[in-house]
């Protein structure tokens, strides 16, 4: 296998497996955090009529959509590269980042969740991931 192709997959599977983690944290949110009443938020439209009822205990499972499976693709990602290049990491943040950047745009969320959300759930995470993956394959070659 072409030496590069291993990356582009790892970003891909991280991706995908970060966006699978953000979707199960946004399908819980609302069993959790219940929506305010009278939000319909089955639709983006829906969401954009009712944002203002929501308080800020209704971004937390939001933000931590976007953190963690942010996280978690960077982690995969640096899982599989098996080198210690955090660029998949990163591509991996960057791609959640402008999925971010296009939420912030089409939703008007509250200005202080915008910047909270582009500023600390995205390149941060992507680190946080990055950093975690290098230390458990550490752990692994110490232990094997």
């Amino acid at each position: 296998m072409p030496r590069f192709i291993r990356p582009i997959l790892a970003v891909v599977l991280g991706f995908v497996i970060g966006s699978a983690v953000n979707m199960a944290f946004i399908m819980l949110s609302g069993k959790v955090i219940a929506p305010p009443a009278g939000a319909d938020v089955a639709s983006m439209d829906g969401l954009k009529a009712s944002i203002h009822l929501f308080e800020p205990k209704h971004f937390i499972f939001p933000f931590l959509a976007h953190a963690v499976g942010t996280m978690v693709g960077a982690f995969v990602a640096t899982m599989l590269v098996r080198r210690v290049s955090a660029t998949p990491a990163y591509v991996v943040g960057g791609l959640f980042l402008l999925g971010g950047i296009a939420n912030a745009v089409m939703l008007p969320a509250p200005t202080w969740f915008t910047a909270a959300d582009l500023l600390l759930a995205y390149l941060p995470a992507a680190w946080l991931g990055h950093n975690l993956a290098m230390r458990t394959s550490r752990r692994a070659a110490s232990v094997g």
